[in-house]
This record gives structure tokens, C-alpha cells and sequence, in this order.
């Protein structure tokens, strides 16, 4: 029996959660059934749960990369020196992360796919498994984003004297409310979230003290 390469498991792999995102994004995690996510992508039940055990492990494995894609997305942003300000940071990480590139988007659209990460946020409240992975991961980008914030103000950019922890989940918190409103709305632009940070970071507090 010839051996399947795992080019061709992974290139099966990512055609079954392309189709189960695809479901999730229309219908919802509960008004999606596994026989739904067969017909989308057109495999046997054999075929798919070689890959994944159920509903459940789908939504894992979906859950997973969209935060490793928010993570991914701002690695690429930090990566140089100096770093960003926070205005041009976090636009490069909402484009990295909807850009028509990004991978792992099962061919929806940018409201689409920031309502899929929604839906992700929103289970959490209610799979503990869940809850877990995500739990992980966002700890995992706190400690990235607090570096950052260290070199920030290693490079004399931030004089005030509050956490790099705090001024992170502030950073994380930005782009999750972007992702959000682009869910909700639609009418979420990179260029609003840098124009509005911009505005934000040119108060004279100084003067207003």
C-alpha cells in the first residue's frame, strides 16, 4: 500500500477545518453537526475522524489558530528595531491577521472570520477543555506583549511607572475590541484603530494637569 505524504495529510487536514470554520461562521458551533462539516467538505466520516474526534476537537484545533494567528501577527509586527509605536503596532497586527494572506481562514471574509473568533471567546464560558487551551495561549501572549513593553521602555518611549503586564493586556485588549466591532459592525478599518490610537497618544497630560 503506497504511503501517504504528509504534505497530503496536512493539505486533508486543513480542507477539513477550512469546512468546518466555513460551517461555524454560518450557522454557529451548536447549529453546526458533524454531518453538516461531511457534506461541506465533501469526505466520509472515516476521513474526518482520523483527523479529529468530533465537534469538539474541531473547535479546538480552530480555537488554537486563531490565537496563535493573533500571536503570529504580532511577532511579525515587533520584529523591528525600534520597535512600533503602539498606533503602528497594533494596525499591523489586525492587517497581518485579516490580510487576504493570513492562513487558516477557510476563505471567509473579514466579518466572517472576526465573528468565528468571537464565537471562539464565547465558548470558553462554557468548555472547560476550551477555556484551557485558550487560557494558555493568552498567557503566552502576555509575556510576548510584556517584552515589548520592556523594550519600550529600555528605549526611553515609555516613562510611566505602570506594569508591563498591565500596558500588554491594555495592547491585547485594543486588538480584541478591533476584532469584536468588525464582527459586530463590519465597519472596523485598521486605518480607524490607528487614527484613533494616534489621537489618544497625543494628549498633553501635562497640560491637562
Amino acid at each position: 500500500m503506497a504511503r501517504v505524504s504528509q504534505e497530503h495529510l496536512d493539505a486533508r487536514r486543513r480542507q477539513i477545518l477550512d469546512g468546518a470554520a466555513r460551517c461555524f461562521a454560518r450557522d454557529g458551533f451548536h447549529g453546526t453537526s458533524m454531518q453538516d462539516v461531511l457534506k461541506e467538505v465533501g469526505l466520509s466520516a472515516g476521513a474526518v475522524y482520523r483527523y479529529f474526534t468530533g465537534k469538539e476537537d474541531l473547535i479546538a484545533a480552530i480555537a488554537g489558530e486563531a490565537v496563535g494567528g493573533v500571536r503570529l501577527a504580532f511577532e511579525r509586527a515587533a520584529r523591528v528595531s525600534p520597535p512600533p509605536t503602539p498606533d503602528v503596532l497594533i494596525g499591523r497586527v489586525v492587517r497581518t491577521l485579516f490580510g487576504e494572506e493570513a492562513g487558516g481562514r477557510g476563505g471567509l471574509d473579514r466579518r466572517a472570520y472576526a465573528g468565528l473568533i468571537v464565537q471562539v471567546w464565547s465558548e470558553t464560558l462554557r468548555s472547560e477543555r476550551l477555556a484551557a487551551t485558550l487560557g494558555e495561549a493568552y498567557a503566552g501572549l502576555r509575556i510576548s506583549w510584556a517584552e515589548l513593553v520592556g523594550v519600550y521602555r529600555e528605549s526611553g518611549m515609555l516613562a510611566a511607572e505602570v506594569p508591563d503586564e498591565d500596558i500588554a493586556r491594555t495592547l491585547i485588549a485594543t486588538a480584541q475590541g478591533f476584532i469584536t466591532q468588525l464582527a459586530m459592525f463590519g465597519d472596523a478599518t485598521p486605518e480607524l484603530l490607528e487614527s484613533g490610537l494616534r489621537g489618544l497618544m497625543s494628549m498633553d497630560l501635562q497640560r491637562v494637569s
